[in-house]
């Protein structure tokens, strides 16, 4: 990584720090905090949120014939997403732990925290669910995904990436054969130590 990568991953730090900042002041804006990963609202928030909750009835009305038919559709890929889940929860308990590559805790990356928002009747909740398991197993299986190409493969493509992953940026480039054959093992240790530490954040 060059002095001008290393200037910007560290601003792209800095600027997360100040992201989180003012997503901490907008809740309490919004009067909810977090304690030891519960949720607490302030007494006249929660009773404001019953208030403006839709019944079921009315939100059916709303939604039209096309979107209920449509329903099927989107929860039948609840299927292959539970697949992907426990497949690849099978591969990393078995192949990480062979070539010593930290486990992904999938609990930091699957939640059901919405479904205790009073404003919300059980459709909704049920959509909250759903979409909050599904978009969980990807991002669980994506941080797998990452921990397998730092340990195996940590070079960048030739070509534009979409969205990376966070461990992407400081892969070795594209060609740079000599940089592989000495610093792919300096790879598999710098895994090693980047998720302890995540999980010792979690603590």
């Amino acid at each position: 990584m060059t002095h001008r990568m290393q200037e910007l991953a560290t601003e792209i730090i800095r600027l997360q720090t100040e992201l989180d900042r003012e997503i901490e002041a907008r809740r309490k804006i919004l009067g909810w905090s977090i304690k030891e990963r519960f949720v607490a609202f302030e007494h006249g928030i929660a009773f404001e949120h019953r208030r403006l909750r839709v019944s079921v009835a009315s939100f059916l009305a709303d939604s039209g014939l096309a979107k209920i038919i449509s329903a099927p559709v989107i929860y039948s890929l609840i299927v292959p997403i539970a697949l992907l889940d426990v497949w690849a929860t099978i591969y990393q308990e078995i192949c990480f732990r062979i070539y010593g590559i930290p486990r992904v805790a999938r609990r930091d990356y699957i939640n059901f925290d919405r479904r205790h928002l009073r404003y919300l009747n059980w459709i909704e909740i049920l959509n909250c669910l759903y979409c909050g398991y599904s978009n969980g197993v990807i991002a669980y299986v994506r941080e797998i995904g990452s921990r397998t190409e730092q340990y195996w493969c940590p070079i960048k493509h030739a070509l534009r990436v979409s969205d990376p992953h966070r461990r992407y940026q400081s892969f070795l480039e594209y060609g740079d054969a000599e940089g592989y054959r000495s610093r792919l093992e300096s790879f598999r240790k710098a895994l090693a130590a980047d998720a302890f530490a995540d999980a010792k954040s979690m603590d």
